[in-house]
Formats: C-alpha cells, sequence, structure tokens
C-alpha cells in the first residue's frame, strides 16, 4: 500500500477518529486556506432560530434585562421609519458594569445603551428585543470596571430627528454619554474595519518601588543577583531608590511609635520586634502555594511577595503579601516573623493590604458551614450589635494607624528621571510583534492569535500629582488586544522595575516556558480611542458624491476631555484613594 492511499484510509471521516470523521478545520487545513472557507451563516442562523423556538415552547425563553417587550397594538401603531448605517461616538466610565458586551443577565454597558435608544426612539419597537436586528456591533469590549474615553459602535439607526443625540442621552446615567454620530457605508462594521486601539493605564509612581531590603523578597533579590554575578548590575538599577526606606522609617514611622503611650507602644514594639521565630499569619480562606517544576523561583518570589517595615536595624514585619495569579494564595514566611498580640492580632495580618495586587481568579469557594439548630443552644444570646461588631483594643487601633502612616509615606514618594527613563526603556520591549501567551488566559504558546502587534508604548513626561499622590500615565497602541492583556502587561513591566530586574527577562516571558503573571486593577485602564485610519483615508478618495464625513472624536475634543476628567480620572483618583486599589 502506498503512503497516499494509508493517509487516505488513516484520514479522519465523519464517524469520530479514524475512517469517516471529516477534517479537522485548522488542524488539517493551513491558515490562509481555512480563512478562505466561507462559513454556512445560513445554516448558522437557522439552527440558532430553532433553538430558541425550543426555548420558548419549553417555557425557558427568559427576556434579557436589556431588552424591551411591546403590546402588538404598540408595534402596529409604530409603522415603519426608514434607517441608515451609522457609527456611534460615545464614552463611558465602566464602574459598576460587568463590562461593555452586552448580557442577558448583567449589567453592562451595551444594556444600558441599547434601552436608551429604544426609549428615545432611534431603534424600532419592534426591534427592541434584540440587538442583532438593528445589526448592533461594538468597536472595542472593555473588561468589567475598565473605562473608555472613547468608543464607537455601529448599528442601523432611526435618524429623522434632529436631537436624537440629546434624547438618547437623557435615558443615559452620567457616567454614559452620547457625542453624535456619522452616518456610513451600509457595509460598515465597528469591529471589522477598526485599524488599532489606544489605551491608558494610569498607575502611581509608589508602584515601581522597591521592596523593604529586611523583607523576603528583598533579600532573595540580592541572593539572585549574587548567583548570577549581577550584584552591582542590582545595586546600580535600584540606585535611587535605595535610601527610600530608610527615610520613610525615620520621617513616619519612628514618629508615629514615639507618639504612641507607654503600653500600647509596649505591644506594638512586641509585635513589631519580638525575635521568638513564628509562623506567619495567613488570611482566612487562605491556602499554601503549591510549588510547581515550571514555576521558577524569581517567580514564585514575585507572586509570593512579602514587603517589610520597620527599623533597619531591628526585626522588620511584614508589610503585605502578595497573591499568586491563577491559584491558591499564600505568604511566604520571612527569616523572622513578628509574634502574635494577646489580642490575637498579628500586625502581618493587619498590614497584608498595604500593597496588594488582584487574584487572577475569584477565590475558592468552600462549602457552607453546617448550621446547629438553635434549640440545641437555648441559652444563646441573640446576635446583637455590640456581640457582632466588638470595640477595636487599642492595640488593634494602632495597627491600624500604623497601616496608614505606611500607605503616606508611600504616597510622598516621587520618581526619580532616572526610575523614570528606566519605566519607558522597559516599557519599549512591548513593541514589535510579539508571543503574549503569558500575557492573557487560555492561550497555548503556539497558538498563532496570542501573536499581536504593538506599535508604541509610553509613559507620560510629566507625571500628575492629584491629592498628595503621583500618578503616571502609560498609553499603548496597538492593532487589537486580548483578555487582560494590557494588565499583565503593566504588571510585569512595573515587576521589572521594582525589582531591579535586567530587561532581558521581558524577552523570556514571551517563549514557550508558562509564566504567571497578575493582572494590575482595572481601576486604572481606560480606552483612549480606536482608529479608523484606513476607512478615513479611502473615504477621501470616495466619488460616489455621497456626503460621508471622517469617524473620529476630533469635533468632540473638548467634551471628551472634560468628561474623561470628570467621570473617569476623578473617578479613578477617588476610588483608590477610598479602597487603596
Amino acid at each position: 500500500m502506498g503512503q497516499s492511499e494509508a493517509r487516505r484510509r488513516n484520514a479522519p471521516g465523519p464517524g469520530g477518529r479514524g475512517q469517516g470523521a471529516g477534517r479537522r478545520k485548522r488542524a488539517d487545513m493551513g491558515r490562509s486556506e481555512w480563512s478562505r472557507t466561507a462559513a454556512d451563516k445560513r445554516a448558522r442562523t437557522e439552527a440558532t432560530q430553532e433553538s430558541n423556538k425550543r426555548r420558548k415552547l419549553d417555557g425557558e425563553d427568559k427576556v434579557p434585562i436589556y431588552a424591551t417587550k411591546f403590546s402588538q397594538e404598540e408595534l402596529d401603531a409604530e409603522g415603519r421609519k426608514p434607517k441608515k448605517k451609522v457609527a456611534v461616538m460615545l464614552a463611558y466610565a465602566g464602574s459598576g458594569y460587568k463590562g461593555m458586551q452586552i448580557n442577558n443577565d448583567e449589567k453592562t454597558i451595551e444594556g444600558d445603551l441599547f434601552k436608551a435608544l429604544v426609549a428615545a426612539g432611534a431603534i424600532s419597537k419592534a426591534n427592541a428585543d434584540d440587538p442583532k436586528k438593528s445589526s448592533f456591533v461594538r468597536c472595542a469590549r472593555t473588561d468589567r470596571g475598565v473605562h473608555a474615553a472613547g468608543n464607537i459602535v455601529s448599528l442601523k439607526m432611526i435618524i429623522e430627528d434632529k436631537d436624537i443625540i440629546s434624547k438618547i442621552n437623557e435615558h443615559l446615567p452620567p457616567q454614559i454619554r452620547v457625542w453624535g454620530y456619522e452616518q456610513a457605508k451600509g457595509s460598515f462594521s465597528a469591529y471589522q474595519l477598526c485599524d488599532s486601539r489606544i489605551y491608558e493605564y494610569l498607575i502611581p509612581t509608589y508602584c515601581f518601588l522597591p521592596p523593604h531590603p529586611e523583607s523576603f523578597l528583598g533579600k532573595e533579590l540580592v541572593n539572585l543577583a549574587r548567583e548570577a554575578d549581577d550584584l552591582a548590575g542590582y545595586q546600580d538599577r535600584q540606585h535611587e531608590v535605595s535610601s527610600f526606606w530608610k527615610e520613610a522609617e525615620e520621617t513616619h514611622v519612628k514618629p508615629f511609635l514615639d507618639n504612641l503611650d507607654t503600653e500600647t507602644s509596649a505591644e506594638v514594639h512586641r509585635a513589631l520586634y519580638d525575635e521568638q521565630p513564628k509562623t506567619l499569619d495567613m488570611e482566612p480562606n487562605m491556602e499554601p502555594l503549591e510549588q510547581t517544576e515550571e514555576t521558577s523561583a524569581e517567580v514564585r518570589s514575585v507572586a509570593t511577595e512579602v514587603r517589610t517595615v520597620g527599623a533597619a536595624t531591628k526585626q522588620s514585619v511584614t508589610e503585605g503579601g502578595f497573591r499568586s495569579a491563577g491559584g491558591p494564595q499564600a505568604l511566604d514566611a520571612p527569616d523572622s516573623e513578628p509574634s502574635r498580640s494577646e489580642s490575637g492580632l498579628s500586625l502581618s495580618n493587619e498590614l497584608h493590604k498595604v500593597t496588594q495586587f488582584p487574584q487572577e481568579e475569584p477565590p475558592i469557594e468552600r462549602p457552607p458551614k453546617e448550621e446547629i439548630p438553635k434549640e440545641e443552644h437555648p441559652n444563646e444570646e441573640p446576635p446583637t450589635e455590640s456581640n457582632q461588631r466588638p470595640q477595636p483594643t487599642p492595640l488593634e487601633n494602632a495597627l491600624k494607624q500604623l497601616r496608614s502612616t505606611i500607605i503616606a509615606a508611600k504616597r510622598a514618594y516621587r520618581i526619580h528621571p532616572t526610575r523614570l527613563a528606566r519605566v519607558q526603556s522597559v516599557l519599549n520591549n512591548y513593541t514589535g510583534t510579539h508571543n503574549f501567551h503569558n500575557y492573557t488566559i487560555a492561550k497555548l504558546p503556539r497558538d498563532p492569535s496570542a501573536k499581536r502587534v504593538i506599535k508604541t508604548f509610553t509613559a507620560g513626561p510629566a507625571p500628575i500629582l492629584i491629592n498628595n499622590t503621583e500618578w503616571l500615565s502609560l498609553k499603548v497602541h496597538g492593532q487589537s488586544f486580548m483578555m487582560h492583556q494590557i494588565r499583565k502587561m503593566v504588571t510585569m513591566a512595573a515587576f521589572i522595575v521594582r525589582c531591579g530586574c535586567p530587561e532581558e527577562r521581558m524577552q523570556e516571558s514571551y517563549g514557550h516556558e508558562k509564566l504567571t503573571v497578575p493582572k494590575a486593577p482595572s481601576l486604572g485602564l481606560l480606552l483612549a480611542r480606536p482608529l479608523f485610519d484606513t476607512y478615513n483615508r479611502d473615504l477621501a478618495r470616495d466619488t460616489s458624491g455621497l456626503e460621508r464625513a471622517e469617524i473620529g472624536f476630533e469635533k468632540y475634543e473638548k467634551e471628551v476631555q472634560e468628561f474623561k476628567q470628570r467621570e473617569i480620572y476623578e473617578r479613578i483618583f477617588r476610588e483608590e484613594e477610598r479602597d487603596d486599589t
């Protein structure tokens, strides 16, 4: 039997593996051949409609929260009105929403926008139950809590009313604004014709501070640099911030400890400087981090960071921990831990949130505790405000104030020009085409879709000072981005600068080795604007005689800047100061 005959007989066919299983699409086709294969959209639509009919017959059809139902009399009375394909320009603050993309059961930006379009008469009552009937397409999907100073949706809209924009905004909350629309070609799609997108991330400059030199991570970084014969290089990369923690202790921590009363001061000192080694108290619902072979020592030390405060010549205490992405959380124990006070409160436990990075996945859900019937405890007192919320002890108050003191010390930091230049140098490593499989979820190293093009990634030359906290604006321009990609890119850049790592670590993250990269908080991320350069360029060469304007935000620049300052920037600064995000 020849090779071609054997290949034919062993080829998959419709029945599964082996003969008759049919082609496995991308696995057997080349990428170009697969992209040219026309999808059977009619069959797909018919299958969707049949599925919807079955749900209705079975009584499982639930009206989505964004849909508006009208009676048959109202639909008949409305009549048909002409619709035009338009590009709608809008902005929004994403706080309180489960992202941009419409969802049947969750509050989203698109859901509120769709309801406002229906209420204003921009979408007919007959199409009020399904955005697809109006060819509703977004330009860029933003995640939960992410903002947008400029985003675009395309749809078929009724534009007879000259005041349609003001009517739409009347039905929207203040944190969502529609600026206007431009009539587009009938085939226009905000998603398909978008060339690239610009995102901005606002980050406090204290995120680039090094770990405390007496912390576990601080000591581990020195040991790693010494093993790599790069101690001089490590010290040079941390030179401009080498004195920060010593100055912070003298300026903020020591005066606070000196102002405590004798008894409380003694208890705090015992918590700070007890030389008896203890096991570090972990957060409730926290489990030890399972170490795997693929987790390198450096990544583990970063992912289980423990920073400390205290006198440089004495025993330090943990300032906070941070959680590893994509798994259980744990705090590595430093060389000597603080002891637990008589009140059962450890300083490490109190200060663990001074700098906390978010988890990659939600916490592990634990089964509820078994409830004991009330009749078994007849003498048990009913829950009251007094026994549910006990008054804090003087030590607890002191530890909370100490935590605030440490936060204030970090907020007082002002980034050095040398440090800022290093931030920009690290960001430059992102430009070009790279494999970003480590910067998203559910992507394998060999997946072609993990390769993305980054045109520029720049740090603002002048930091912004808001409420005594210095912020840095990072802007990234790319063709398209994967889920969590930008937030993970920001985290990796902060790690490299903060830990004094060589920039070669950036290039290693594009390799096939799987790395764990936490994602930065969504609060600081916003979509600056999408770009339609190719569409606008083709529009300028159009000789059809139809009057169509270019798609962009230039004519709304003043309104966009006012909205961005009022609803986005101020919201970011306010929520970060309130929640210490």
